[in-house]
This record gives C-alpha cells, structure tokens and sequence, in this order.
C-alpha cells in the first residue's frame, strides 16, 4: 500500500495511565506523520480517577490529532475497546493499550503485512516481561482458550493490532471485560477474515497497576470464558446440528 493512502485511527484504552497515555500519545503521532496525514489518535479514558484526564485534555490542546472520549463509569477493558472501535473513523484501526508495555514505535511493522486478503495484523509476544506468576497464567490462559476456542492466532492477549475497520460492520461484540479479546478473535475468525501476525517487543510496566491478575479478577475471567465459550461453541454447534437434521427430513 502506497504511504500516501494509508488512512488509520490509532486509539489507546486508558484506566489510571497518567504516568505512560502522553509518551504514548505523542509517540504514536511522531511515527505516523511521516507516513500519513489522514490520520487520528482516540484515547478512551474509562472513568480514570488519577491525573490522566487533565494530561489528556492537554494533549488535544497542542495536537489536533487528538480525540478524547470520557467514559464517567468504569466500564471495564472491553467497554473502552467498543467504544474505540465505535469512534475510529478511518479504514484501519490500530489499538494498543496505554499502560506503555509495547512500543507504538513498532506500528510500521504491522502496516508492512497489509496486503489484499489480509485484515487483521496482530503482535505477538516475542519475550512477556512481566513476573513469573503473570508469565505462567499467561500461559495457562493462553493454552486453554485456544484450545477451547480454537483460535487462529498464537498470541490472543497481545493487544498490538491492526484492523480493517469493516470488520465492525459485519461482527458485534458484547464483552465488557478483558475476553472481549477472545470474542473478538473468535468472531473475526468465524466471519472469514484474514490474519497475519508479527513479532513485538513486551516491556516491564514502569507505571501504574495491572488491573487484570488478581484471585478475584482471575474468577471473573474464568466465569466470562466459560460463558463465552457456550455462546460461541456450545450453543453454535447445536444449531449447527439442529439445521443439519431439518435439512434431513
């Protein structure tokens, strides 16, 4: 794809990421201007009670790139991921979260797998650099849900990737938690989208908390999997089975 075509809304979750969302921001910014000028950067700010919403309205001030969205209410990961996609105008929407453990500098890296037939490019993680209890419930997770779901990509928590924006025109997502990613990778997959992966550097949190691995959280997920799981699986193949035998009679 020639540069000058490229047409990109690039958007960052943020929850309490006063510390990274402005390097994030502005990183994202320097590195698409040289390659576009039809280009924007949506944060979602989904009810963050440190400092992050005033750096942000700071941030639109000097960038005219910027758009802010202001959720009053948490709504959970997969609450600022729907409204990111629903905001994104553009023909691809590239997101990654705003807590800086990627590096948005890597983002022409995922533009260079663009090609007819291709719509989704997704990171994968070359080293996870977190603890070694997050590292190894990675995994685990990792294992079970693209076993369960049988997922096409290796890495579905590596939240690097770039999208074509009509996908959001023929699937609907409905998570509000972090299995939005699951459902979302599962449904692209079943409507016979496309996918490419890349190789992407994971770096420490130098700010902030992670809101995901906590006992209470890691039920949470679990129960929203299973659900998950007896929508898209369960539920599909009965009534896979059930118009086979109509079909039948």
């Amino acid at each position: 794809m020639p540069e000058t075509d490229l047409s990109i809304s690039v958007f960052f979750p943020c929850y309490n990421d006063k510390g990274t969302i402005a390097s994030m921001v502005i990183e994202s910014i320097l590195t698409l201007r040289p390659l576009t000028e039809d280009f924007e950067v949506i944060v979602i700010d989904d009810g963050s009670s440190d400092t992050s919403r005033e750096i942000l309205k700071e941030l639109q001030r000097v960038y005219p790139q910027v758009n802010l969205v202001f959720h009053e209410q948490n709504r959970g990961y997969g609450g600022a991921l729907k409204s990111g996609f629903a905001t994104a105008k553009h023909e691809w929407i590239f997101y990654t979260d705003g807590d800086g453990q990627y590096n948005v500098r890597e983002l022409p890296e995922l533009l260079e797998k663009m090609a007819d037939g291709i719509d989704v490019v997704n990171g994968f993680k070359i080293k996870r650099s977190d603890p070694l209890h997050r590292i190894v419930i990675g995994k685990i997770y990792h294992h079970i849900t693209k076993r369960v779901f049988g997922l096409p990509i290796r890495d579905v928590d590596c939240d690097f990737r770039l999208m074509r924006r009509a996908i959001f025109d023929q699937i609907e997502l409905e998570s509000n938690s972090g299995v939005i990613c699951v459902e979302m990778i599962k449904k692209i997959h079943e409507a016979g989208f496309r996918f490419a992966e890349v190789p992407v550097h994971h770096y420490f949190r130098t700010s902030g908390k992670s809101q995901f691995f906590n006992f209470r959280r890691i039920f949470k997920v679990a129960r929203g999997l299973l659900s998950l799981w007896w929508k898209l699986v369960v539920k599909r193949k009965r009534s896979v089975i059930s118009r086979q035998r109509s079909a039948k009679c």
